[in-house]
């Protein structure tokens, strides 16, 4: 996935300024990409000059207003053609089991604080995903694009639950240091 493609993908579910996209990203979207607001406020500018959106009219000139951004055609057709494009899945990359490689040549002090630490974290995230689960999708919303967007949000559940038990038997595995 990319930033454009993120973007995009925001802007077709709701026309948006600069800072609501920055704002929606910390709500949603940056749970599963993330990105700066210098870095959303500059790729609206490529994608505003790519012809793929465009700044709407304010209903009301004033100096200084938020610009807020629509997806043109061309957006929506780069849009669907990254959908159907196929990508093999991504390596993962996570700086805690390569530090758990490494404790295996050198030693590892601290770890079982480390490892806990990131358990109470994927915990909490998981907290926080149920709840926007229960906020956002009851029962009765269960069109096409809801369904997908919720098993989106069951992904981060399922990697959540993943974490915390790997995590838990790694505890439960490693030999404490007495």
């Amino acid at each position: 996935m990319s930033l454009p493609h993120a973007i995009l993908t925001a802007l077709m579910e709701k026309p948006s300024s600069g800072l609501e996209l920055t704002r929606r990203f910390d709500r949603s979207i940056g749970y599963f990409w993330s990105a700066t607001h210098q870095q959303i406020y500059r790729e609206l500018g490529k994608l505003e000059q790519a012809g793929q959106i465009r700044a709407l009219e304010p209903a009301q000139p004033a100096r200084g207003q938020k610009k807020e951004y629509e997806v043109l055609p061309a957006g929506r057709e780069a849009l669907s053609a990254w959908v159907a494009r196929q990508e093999d899945p991504k390596q993962v990359r996570d700086p805690l089991l390569l530090r758990m490689r490494a404790a295996a040549v050198v030693g590892a002090p601290g770890l079982d604080a480390e490892l806990r630490r990131h358990l109470e974290l994927h915990r909490r995230q998981l907290a926080e995903y149920r709840a926007i689960e229960i906020r956002d999708f009851p029962p009765e919303r269960d069109t096409p694009g809801d369904r997908l967007r919720h098993l989106v949000l069951r992904g981060g559940i399922d990697l959540e639950n993943f974490w915390i038990g790997w995590i838990t038997r790694a505890l439960e595995d490693y030999p404490q240091p007495t």
